[in-house]
């Protein structure tokens, strides 16, 4: 069976940068599994595994926009310390923060005296990726599956929608 839109996808994957820096891998605990077509990954990745049948293993380079997008300068932020109460404020501490746009996470990049820089950008926007890909299983998505937007284990959901 190929992957194809509404497909149960069980792989195994290992990401790495353009200098095969590795950032990820599921070779260490349970694959991946993910209903193909719901968004689940990166866009690049996705359209990759398209036609992909279990048993296939195949590399694919993801352009920085197809994966978690350009670095914007703009989503960089110097902000007042005081913005954070009296929490102890740490370089790579993850905060949400409200922005124009929603909700995002912005993580702290600087920190000097009474100013905290903070980054809006996911961690690895502008990087190119390399992805290793090993499609261990590929399956129909039951019903209840679509309607909840994910796979579930043996014996169902686990919790309630």
């Amino acid at each position: 069976m190929n992957i194809s839109k509404d497909k149960v996808v069980t792989m195994h994957y290992s990401v790495m940068d353009k200098e095969e820096n590795v950032i990820d891998s599921s070779h260490d605990h349970e694959p991946l599994a993910f209903i193909q077509g719901q968004q689940f990954l990166i866009p690049g990745l996705e359209n990759a595994l398209e036609g992909h049948k279990a048993g296939d293993t195949f590399s694919v380079n993801v352009d920085a926009k197809e994966a978690y997008g350009e670095r914007h300068d703009g989503f960089v932020q110097t902000v007042d310390k005081n913005m954070f109460g009296e929490n102890e404020i740490e370089v790579g501490m993850q905060f949400r923060a409200t922005t124009d746009d929603g909700e995002q996470t912005v993580i702290v990049v600087d920190v000097q005296d009474d100013k905290i820089t903070v980054d809006g950008n996911h961690p690895l926007a502008g990087v190119d990726l390399v992805f290793d890909v090993e499609i261990i299983d590929v399956r129909d998505a039951t019903a209840e599956e679509l309607q909840h937007g994910h796979v579930h284990g043996e014996g169902g959901c686990g919790h309630h929608h």
